[in-house]
């Protein structure tokens, strides 16, 4: 007896499998990896959504709490713990790995963090091997080198989210102060996705005015407005949240899905987001920071040349100098 699948629908192929055009995964389904999930679904970036992690129950969960959406999204979602569900990703993002305990150093949270990566990454090429990775976890910088080392692909494919959501707080908190809307306030800050962050004040600018040409001494210990003070609320403003509701999940999801964008749409928008930087501004060591970069569908293809003052190139090897402090001496990479 026919079923019903077969009474309303006539097979014309064999073959109804295939390989969707725009698959991005996943790995990881805490608080971050769930917002970006959720960033990436709402901007209707992919065919198919995979998500990975060794957590079953809370991996099935997520996958159908999501999978209940579906009349209200045009993505597929699938997960497995078995990274055979990531086959065929453009996109990989890495936000899994371990949390900082109580009198932990930051070096043995790396190293910690590098031997989860040491499982992850080697099974994300296995089934992508054409895939751009973005990395979020934490220490972001040394975690995207961490994946370059690991991986075995081209710096092009692999992307820290680095200072993305950083530059992000940053204009948010200059329109605060200006009263106008953030996409009118362009900024960077550079560096590191932390405490050794670089505001670029050189290159604030709103409609095209340079905020220094208004205020020369803005952003400095001098500067009579207090600038400075919005670059210390971006180093602060993580801490701030996490003491608040425990962790940072909405605004990094966010973020990297406007990159996740800008590569599967092949935008080649500019996002500062953390790249090799050896022999840029005077720079020695093989270290990941961020600089504004070009992202496509190739991935990132290019690094704009910011003109930075002295001061500030200055500050940006200081930046690079305490990431090198604590990864030169990882093991087994």
């Amino acid at each position: 007896m026919a079923s019903v699948q077969e009474k309303l629908l006539t097979s014309v192929t064999n073959d109804k499998t295939s390989v969707p055009k725009n698959k991005i995964t996943i790995v990881g389904v805490g608080q971050v990896g769930m917002a970006c999930a959720i960033s990436i679904l709402l901007k209707e970036l992919c065919e198919e959504l995979a998500l990975v992690d060794i957590l079953e129950d809370k991996l099935k969960g997520e996958m159908m709490d999501l999978q209940h959406g579906s009349l209200f999204l045009k993505t597929k979602i699938v997960a497995d713990k078995d990274y055979h569900v990531t086959a065929n990703s453009k996109i990989v993002v890495v936000t899994g790995g371990v949390r900082q305990q109580e009198g932990e150093s930051r070096l043995n949270l790396v190293q910690r963090n590098v031997n989860v990566f040491k499982f992850i990454i080697p099974q994300v090429v296995k089934y992508s091997p054409d895939a751009t990775i973005i990395v979020v976890s934490n220490p972001v910088d040394i975690m995207t080198y961490v994946t370059w080392k690991l991986s075995g692909l081209p710096q092009n494919r692999v992307i820290g989210s680095g200072t993305n959501l950083d530059s992000a707080r940053f204009r948010y908190l200059i329109s605060e102060k200006l009263g106008i809307h953030p996409t009118s306030c362009h900024g960077y800050v550079l560096g590191e996705h932390g405490d050794s962050s670089v505001a670029v004040w050189s290159g604030v600018n709103v409609a095209g005015v340079a905020l220094q040409s208004l205020n020369t001494a803005i952003g400095t210990p001098e500067d009579k407005e207090n600038w400075q003070e919005v670059h210390k609320q971006v180093v602060d403003s993580a801490y701030e949240v996490i003491r608040l509701k425990g962790y940072t999940n909405w605004a990094i999801g966010m973020s990297v899905a406007e990159l996740s964008e800008s590569i599967t749409k092949n935008l080649s928008r500019v996002h500062p987001v953390s790249t090799m930087v050896k022999n840029l501004y005077g720079i020695e060591n093989e270290v990941f920071l961020s600089l504004p970069c070009v992202l496509n569908s190739q991935g990132l293809v290019d690094v704009v040349n910011l003109k930075l003052k002295d001061s500030e190139v200055a500050q940006l090897k200081k930046s690079a100098s305490t990431i090198w402090d604590v990864q030169k001496d990882l093991k087994d990479l």
